[in-house]
């Protein structure tokens, strides 16, 4: 019997909001947890991984930022955070060529654009949706 899943949705309204649902998000994290997020550019999947990061005791969350040119960046919190960003990345080989999945069981992995993700897996789903200039609709699937 497959696990049911749990869907919460929060209305952010600023930044500072979205940080701080994904910071009480990650609280609880045991250094395994997979974070994938979709939204379009903008939504603010950079800032919900900043509070993912806050949440995990990283002591400087400004060095956060979208790896979109590097891929791959990791930071050193409680676990290791590997946050990675698809979004120059088209083909499916491209991805699979990144090797992140040797990142699994190693500490918590934060997916940027996972929508481009063709595979499977266990992962908290989190998508945020533009309502307006600063109000956004963030859905958390696990």
């Amino acid at each position: 019997m497959k696990n049911s899943k749990t869907i919460t949705v929060h209305k952010s309204v600023s930044e500072k909001e979205t940080f701080e649902i994904a910071k009480r998000l990650a609280e609880p994290f045991q250094g395994k947890e997979v974070v994938l997020l979709t939204g379009e550019l903008g939504a603010g999947k950079t800032v919900f991984a900043k509070g993912i990061a806050a949440g995990l005791d990283l002591a400087d969350v400004n060095q956060v930022c979208s790896p979109s040119f590097t891929l791959v960046n990791i930071y050193q919190a409680r676990y290791p955070v590997f946050h990675i960003d698809l979004y120059r990345l088209g083909k499916n080989s491209e991805i699979e060529d990144l090797g992140w999945e040797d990142y699994f069981d190693r500490g918590v992995i934060i997916v940027e654009w996972a929508e481009k993700l063709k595979m499977d897996m266990e992962a908290f789903r989190i998508s945020i949706e533009v309502l307006d200039n600063e109000s956004r609709r963030i859905t958390i699937e696990h």
